[in-house]
């Protein structure tokens, strides 16, 4: 279990990234919170902010509809599946100058390490490792302001990840759009997902 200061100390800002990928689902602590499992890199990664394009969300009504003889419409509802796509302009190639090798606090343990993205979250290649790597599903952390059903106090789930959705990805495109002197690029990526 990655512990609360682990992500507390990997935000940039009072509010965690928008999003977290992992291979697991996680759990709730003791407080009702979630949290991750996992080792980052390997288990689950922080997606970037930097440069992020709107997170979109449509949703995908699965019902069997038809008129009955009377002409009125009825319809038989399944389920409600959510699409997810964004994008990333001029995304760093790798978030750090080195492997931040980071603590079981959070804290990088690399000295003179050099942040390329602007709050540390995965940069290009690791986004494209994930992709290469996890060809079925896996879970997806957003943080966003909805009032979750977890708990019914909306004006403290700003600092949480108010979903956990498992996805698969239906497209990833990236674009090397500058190559850089030193180490690392600067990529566009889109990425679209859908709720299983």
């Amino acid at each position: 279990m990655v512990s609360p200061a682990y992500l507390n100390s990997r935000k940039k800002w009072d509010r965690p990234q928008a999003i977290i990928w992992s291979n697991n689902p996680g759990g709730f602590d003791e407080y009702g919170n979630r949290f991750i499992n996992g080792i980052e890199g390997e288990d689950f990664i922080i997606l970037s902010d930097h440069n992020r394009s709107p997170v979109d969300f449509s949703v995908d009504r699965i019902e069997n509809r038809k008129r009955m003889v009377n002409g009125h419409m009825r319809s038989y509802h399944i389920a409600d599946k959510l699409k997810i796509s964004t994008n990333w302009n001029l995304l760093p190639s790798r978030a750090f100058n080195k492997d931040p090798d980071f603590s079981v606090n959070g804290n990088p343990a690399a000295t003179s390490l050099v942040e390329y993205t602007a709050d540390g979250g995965a940069g290009g290649s690791d986004l494209l490792n994930w992709y290469n790597s996890n060809p079925g599903s896996f879970y997806m952390f957003i943080s966003y302001d909805k009032n979750s059903k977890l708990n019914d106090v909306p004006y403290q789930n700003l600092a949480t990840y108010s979903e956990v959705l498992e996805v698969y990805f239906s497209s990833f495109t990236y674009n090397v759009v500058k190559r850089g002197a030193t180490n690392h690029d600067l990529w566009d990526i889109s990425i679209s997902l859908e709720e299983v």
